[in-house]
């Protein structure tokens, strides 16, 4: 048994195919046998030896301290990487978690970077509850940016106040048609919505890019693949002078306590979250998964369009082809970092709008690649997954 599964060990690595082996024991040493294939053979032992095994009942208190687990463990991986890449990691620290609050200007920058995760997060915590997996919350936030820029191109030096209302709305209607795209193929055609609202994303993308270089292009904007400056009537009003937080932040914060209230004192909340926890339960129930999956997606991609018609009318003022800053995929670590949550999200999108910021920081100070920002992102949200898996399960040896 033991020459046939080196040599398929030898052949995998050539082929690609995955390994076959049936004996589960380990003899430590055979005739033509390598170390390599040794190491393969007893690690292939040593994890076929355990198992992951439920937790009668996961606790409460470590659910809730999970996300605190993954942030520290996110940390200690942090100043490792920031050693080996010759930095102090103190200084690394510093500008991830401290130089984004050390004044007013620097949480106003930062409050700017969570007003569009949060929302977008919030939409996304109503399809998760619901067991509707839209990923692609990236492509309402662009079209909600489309349709909000489009309707701003319409504004001159004699439109009245009413077109910011005008925008908002615009946005919000975009992100819900390109939300109601996807609930539309899930619902007629049961196609997976993973994959539908991943794919619509880089639709969107295209689409601006079209609109961008070619019929919205500035002409005299030197040729730079951008719109004209939106006119000053319909940038988002702010909330403070000298800060760029506009009333997104309200908009947001008002979301927070709306969503709260739809989940735990609404009948349809109430239906959705049994929906996403127990089907059968809600169809027992007379709760309707169809009203459900169009909830939960619209509302999704509402938010989103909203994020992103705040975005274009507010600190960007314009659009162009760097519109889409990678909110919509990472509302999604803010909304599982935040237990979907409410509450949880607000704190999870600081979080991770330090991350945006420290990104940007660690470019220009320490002369390291902006990409790092991906890296904390994806570190914290793996090291969720890992903590969560271990609060829900424990890892035991099998038997004999």
């Amino acid at each position: 048994m033991f020459p046939e599964f080196v040599t398929n060990v030898r052949h995998s690595r050539e082929s690609g195919n995955p390994v076959t082996f049936s004996e589960r024991r380990w003899i430590p040493a055979f005739a033509g046998m390598t170390v390599t294939d040794g190491i393969i053979i007893m690690k292939y032992e040593t994890f076929n030896r355990l198992k992951l095994e439920a937790r009668p009942e996961p606790s409460r208190v470590w659910s809730y301290c999970s996300p605190l687990l993954a942030l520290l463990i996110t940390v200690l991986i942090g100043v490792a990487l920031f050693s080996a890449l010759g930095k102090d990691p103190l200084r690394g620290l510093q500008v991830f978690f401290w130089e984004p609050i050390k004044s007013g200007y620097a949480i106003g920058e930062l409050m700017v970077k969570a007003t569009p995760l949060l929302l977008i997060a919030l939409g996304l915590a109503v399809c998760f509850r619901s067991n509707v997996w839209n990923i692609g919350a990236e492509g309402q936030f662009i079209a909600g940016a489309i349709a909000a820029g489009g309707v701003a191109l319409l504004a001159d030096k004699g439109t009245g106040g009413w077109i910011v209302i005008a925008v908002l709305l615009a946005g919000t209607l975009g992100g819900m048609l390109w939300g109601g795209i996807t609930a539309l193929l899930r619902d007629r055609f049961n196609a997976n919505e993973i994959l539908v609202s991943l794919m619509l994303v880089y639709v969107a993308d295209l689409l601006l890019g079209y609109l961008v270089y070619g019929p919205w292009k500035d002409p005299a904007g030197y040729n730079f693949p951008q719109t004209k400056t939106f006119e000053a009537v319909t940038q988002i009003p702010r909330l403070f002078a000298g800060s760029r937080v506009s009333i997104g932040l309200a908009v947001a914060l008002a979301g927070v306590a709306a969503l709260w209230v739809f989940l735990f004192r609404t009948r349809a909340g109430f239906a959705l979250q049994v929906g996403g926890l127990a089907p059968a339960a809600a169809r027992y129930a007379g709760f309707s998964s169809r009203s459900a999956l169009w909830l939960a997606l619209l509302v999704s991609g509402g938010a989103a369009g909203l994020a992103g018609a705040l975005e274009v009318a507010g600190p960007i003022g314009q659009l162009t082809p760097y519109v889409p800053a990678g909110y919509g995929f990472a509302a999604i670590i803010v909304a599982f970092v935040g237990r979907l949550h409410p509450l949880g999200m607000v704190f999870a999108a600081i979080l991770m709008s330090m991350f945006y910021i420290g990104g940007e920081l660690a470019q220009s100070r320490l002369g390291l690649p902006k990409s790092l920002t991906g890296v904390f992102q994806g570190l914290l949200l793996f090291t969720l997954l890992a903590c969560d898996t271990l609060v829900m399960y424990r890892i035991k040896a099998r038997s004999a």
